[in-house]
């Protein structure tokens, strides 16, 4: 299928656009009166052209020498109210618009799978809800604006050339056609270009955040030339393709002013001649005139709205792309709430990807309430696979989770995700107070107390005393302020002050020195010793030989299983990573 028929119809995008002013009829319905008053002070002040010349100049009419200067006051106090009410009003819309299309990608982006975001970039997908959500606004609001006022306008004024002079405005009308031909033919181009050039936007963004992200790592390895490269590239490529936007709509706009310039020859030339003159009044043909050349502008913004309208619907078909996805699957009636009584994986197989092998087969795993059960083996045997599943980050492929008895499908996502608590190695904060990022989310209600109390259990209410502004330290982005040791503590604050019935841990010390590895084991262990059943990723095995139950991956399987003592006494697997790890 070609992009064009995969596309959606530009009417339909369109339409869709278009029911995101609905809610704003009311303020719609003025701004389209104030258009239409503005398109009636072109056509009176156009009309006024004959008794100005006819009634004033021609017949010397007293009460046209005075009224005329009047109303022509008059036409300009209301095209300035008329404009200011129209391009105020839509604007007003406009932003509107951009704010319920943000908000809607935002929670979209928000309740889409896990698996999205394996595939998508990051600069891909802020450059929707930025630069795109921008020009679908404009297509529906100021392109509206011109489309609507503009439009009158022409339609007003083509009629008062037909009422002075149905001969002339023949001639001026055979254009029209291959103008309408002209616009048709570089939509497509417009809109085409449009998503060349959203597309590019978005690894322009992508690049930028890259480098910030990574500005250590670009700094230490000497990469400033590669990353300047890759900017340059797709700096470049967006260039180019705005580029041909401008090419196209710089050439459009002298060929349809071309033609009409040529029925404005053939007019005066037919009037001049002495074919046509005789049957009309210098006024009335001044009349003729001045509705002619006032109809250049409007048409010449008519024919250049072509490219803002093509490029907001490319946007908003970028848009609708991504609010028409799947969000996470949630059909679920029961909540999970109390004690937990036992997780059960029934011959559980996960696949991320269709041409992919499974990263887990047939595993099948039973963990009574209480219990701490240690998940090891080497990068990539599926431990981190393991836990992920549980809170339904990723869907199984096939096989059931069960959480007392019934299948975590049944269960609402919030009850389920509300009984997890999760620390991982990649621990994120929030731009935010230390305070705030304990008590995040749903932990927003907690008291001053219980926060406290939450991170002297996590053994950090040590480090944030030291602080210059204690709990109301502002962390950084993503607590660039802190240390790793001191992030992780943070983490295991927000567990504690959580207290989940089940307690999820993916590497939470593999990446600290020595010394914070044994502050956050200690706010670790004293996050153990409550009886929830915790889940436990482990890279140091240390850190696990008090486990009820070690499960040993490999390659997706489970191979092995049972205590630290157990394990060591078979002199397999675990025995192997023990001794590869220097134990005795």
């Amino acid at each position: 299928m070609s992009p064009e028929q995969a596309a959606p119809r530009a009417s339909v995008t369109y339409r869709r656009l278009l029911g995101y002013v609905k809610p704003y009829q009311r303020k719609f319905a003025l701004a389209i009166l104030c258009m239409v008053f503005f398109a009636l002070t072109d056509i009176a002040f156009a009309w006024l052209m004959k008794p100005l010349l006819d009634g004033s100049f021609v017949e010397k009419d007293e009460l046209a020498i005075l009224l005329v200067p009047i109303a022509i006051i008059g036409i300009f106090i209301v095209r300035g109210i008329a404009g200011f009410g129209s391009t105020y009003l839509m604007a007003w819309i406009g932003w509107q618009v951009i704010k319920n299309l943000r908000a809607d990608v935002f929670q979209k982006y928000l309740t889409l799978p896990a698996r999205y975001y394996d595939t998508a970039t990051s600069g891909d997908l802020v450059s929707k809800i930025t630069f795109n959500s921008q020009a679908v606004a404009s297509a529906a609001s100021s392109s509206l604006t011109v489309m609507v006022r503009d439009t009158l306008t022409s339609i007003g004024l083509l009629g008062l050339m037909f009422y002075q002079s149905w001969q002339l405005s023949l001639c001026f009308l055979v254009i029209g056609p291959i103008i309408g031909f002209l616009v048709a033919r570089v939509s497509k181009k417009f809109r085409a270009i449009s998503r060349n050039i959203q597309g590019s936007m978005g690894e322009v963004t992508n690049v930028i955040q890259e480098a910030l992200d990574g500005n250590r790592v670009i700094k230490i390895f000497d990469g400033v030339r590669h990353e300047v490269a890759q900017f340059e590239t797709a700096n470049e490529d967006n260039r180019q393709y705005n580029m041909r936007e401008a090419l196209v709509r710089a050439s459009n706009v002298p060929v349809v002013q071309f033609l009409v310039a040529i029925a404005l020859a053939i007019i005066v030339y037919l009037a001049s001649s002495g074919l046509l003159i005789e049957e009309i009044s210098v006024g009335r043909f001044m009349s003729f005139i001045a509705a002619m050349l006032m109809l250049f502008s409007p048409m010449r913004r008519l024919t250049t709205l072509n490219s803002s309208l093509q490029r907001g619907i490319a946007a908003g078909e970028s848009l609708f792309a991504v609010l028409d996805l799947e969000s996470e699957r949630d059909k679920g009636k029961h909540v999970l709430q109390g004690d937990i009584e036992g997780v059960s994986y029934q011959n559980v197989s996960l696949n991320y990807q269709v041409d992919k092998p499974n990263v887990l087969r047939n595993v099948s795993l039973d963990i009574q309430s209480g219990q701490t059960i240690a998940f090891v083996g080497e990068s990539g045997s599926g431990k981190t696979s393991m836990v992920n599943l549980l809170p339904r980050l990723y869907e199984i492929s096939a096989g059931q989770i069960s959480i007392n008895g019934r299948s975590i499908d049944d269960y609402t996502l919030q009850s389920l995700r509300n009984s997890i608590a999760y620390v991982s190695q990649d621990v994120t904060l929030f731009n935010d107070t230390i305070a705030n990022n304990i008590a995040y989310g749903g932990l927003n209600s907690a008291s001053s107390e219980q926060i406290v109390a939450a991170a002297k259990a996590a053994h950090a209410d040590d480090f944030i005393q030291e602080m210059p502004e204690k709990y109301d330290t502002m962390v950084g982005e993503n607590g660039v302020l802190l240390s790793g040791g001191q992030r992780q503590r943070l983490a295991i604050a927000r567990a504690f002050l959580k207290n989940a019935p089940i307690l999820v841990l993916d590497e939470a010390t593999s990446a600290l020195d020595t010394d914070s590895e044994r502050k956050v084991q200690e706010g670790l262990d004293s996050l153990l010793q409550s009886a929830r059943t915790t889940l436990v990723v482990a890279h140091r095995l240390s850190t696990i030989e008090r486990a009820d139950l070690i499960v040993v991956l490999q390659d997706g399987e489970i191979v092995e299983r049972g205590s630290h003592s157990e394990l060591l006494a078979l002199g397999a697997h675990y025995a192997r990573l023990h001794k590869l790890q220097g134990g005795a």
